[in-house]
């Protein structure tokens, strides 16, 4: 899928936003060598924004810096997928359990929001647009955190955007028919919720999930998700 250009804003922040958004959408993957003079070329820019924006995705652990040879895109680790993984499921089952035991009015309101995102989805695909699709997956996801009703794990949640992003993107990169799957599986989670089929939705959950280490082709134990 293709991704949109940098929004208007200073240069740092233009640069900053391009270089991110081809971080997490796996546009750059890791373990490739990226240089300021080609960003700032494709950018139509000085070095200067550009290594401020270097600087500040290191510090985020996003890139590594070289002096004169240019910034390495840190691969994703087993370790953080596997962390980022358990944390995603241990709060997508608690909010899934949540909706589902609020009774059926709640859960066709959660199915109404979740079925919107997923036309979006099917938009974005149609169109194309990569990061339209990863913001919508963001929000599909947020929505089941939302109505659980406890603000302190949906705002934890949401603290793991830009890491759940990038796996998707690379997982993308890495399996062509990715869009499609995700859909799919995200079509199971909310036809549970609706259907307030509480196993149904835990395990479509948990299924979503592994399926997305699978696709990063990472070595982590998914038998523990």
């Amino acid at each position: 899928m293709a991704t949109k250009g940098a929004r208007a804003g200073t240069a740092k922040d233009r640069a900053l936003e391009y270089v991110k958004a081809q971080v997490l959408t796996g546009a750059f993957p890791g373990g490739e060598l990226i240089s300021e003079g080609d960003i700032a070329t494709a950018l139509g820019m000085s070095r200067t924004p550009v290594r401020e924006a270097f600087l500040r995705m290191e510090a985020e652990g996003l890139l590594r810096l070289y002096p004169q040879r240019g910034a390495l895109v840190v691969p994703v680790s087993p370790e953080e997928v596997r962390a980022v993984i358990e944390a995603r499921l241990v709060l997508e089952q608690y909010a899934t359990r949540k909706v589902v035991g609020r009774g059926p009015t709640v859960s066709a309101a959660v199915f109404g929001r979740l079925s919107a995102e997923l036309r979006r989805q099917h938009d974005a695909a149609a169109a194309n647009d990569w990061r339209e699709f990863l913001d919508s997956d963001r929000a599909f996801h947020a929505i089941t955190l939302d109505e659980s009703q406890n603000a302190i794990l949906a705002g934890f949640y949401s603290t793991l955007r830009d890491r759940q992003m990038r796996m998707i993107g690379e997982s993308a990169q890495r399996e062509p028919d990715r869009v499609a799957t995700i859909m799919r599986e995200h079509l199971a989670i909310a036809e549970a919720l609706r259907d307030g089929d509480l196993p149904r939705a835990l395990q479509a959950v948990q299924t979503h999930l592994a399926s997305t280490v699978h696709a990063i082709g990472l070595a982590v134990d998914v038998s523990l998700i």
